[in-house]
């Protein structure tokens, strides 16, 4: 064995199992039962996606937006936060908040839902994940049918809301509205929320 190939192995032991993806890639079934993997690892393109410290401002605005999602919603919904979400067999993203219908809730000790039954995707852009956040996970979210799909830019450490909203025919989001201070929708259902309170939480 030469010392390069030596070297290689000696790399591969020191380095967890499912740090080498099988052939094809990874199933998103396959993220319930690997042992010590981070918190937070998604699964795209049947590889997996591993997530960096957050700053306060991606918090912040996670907290914000469940606190008053969940002010807003009827009782047929159920807001989540940080819950990934199957959408084919080699895709489960992790939206940072979600809106599912209620009956998605099955157990409590579920790790994970269907795109089907999710009504409303959200992504808190940050700045190591800001291609997947505006490109890829739209693309991912509008093709497997969620209807509503939220993008939250920083601008000045202040929440900039993009919304927008699935085309049937196309399987494409349009943009419906950029909201600063105040994000004030009639879908998925009635949403008033006063985005400048995350300057008091």
């Amino acid at each position: 064995m030469t010392a390069e190939a030596v070297s290689l192995e000696m790399e591969r032991r020191s380095l967890p199992d499912w740090a080498f993806p099988p052939p094809g890639g990874f199933k998103a079934e396959d993220l319930d039962h690997i042992p010590d993997l981070p918190a937070h690892t998604e699964l795209i393109d049947g590889s997996l996606v591993f997530v960096s410290p957050q700053a306060s401002f991606h918090m912040l605005v996670v907290d914000l937006l469940v606190t008053a999602l969940r002010r807003c919603a009827p009782d047929d919904v159920l807001v989540r936060r940080e819950m990934s979400v199957i959408l084919d067999e080699d895709l489960r993203p992790e939206p940072d908040v979600c809106v599912i219908r209620a009956d998605a809730e099955k157990s409590l000790r579920q790790t994970f839902y269907r795109g089907s039954q999710v009504l409303l995707a959200i992504e808190v852009v940050s700045p190591e994940s800001r291609r997947r956040d505006r490109q890829r996970k739209p693309v991912l979210y509008a093709e497997a049918g969620i209807p509503h799909f939220w993008l939250v830019e920083d601008h000045d450490e202040k929440p900039v809301v993009h919304v927008f909203e699935l085309q049937p025919a196309t399987r494409t989001y349009a943009p419906s509205g950029v909201f600063h201070d105040r994000l004030k929708l009639t879908v998925p259902f009635d949403i008033d929320i006063d985005l400048t309170e995350i300057e008091r939480i």
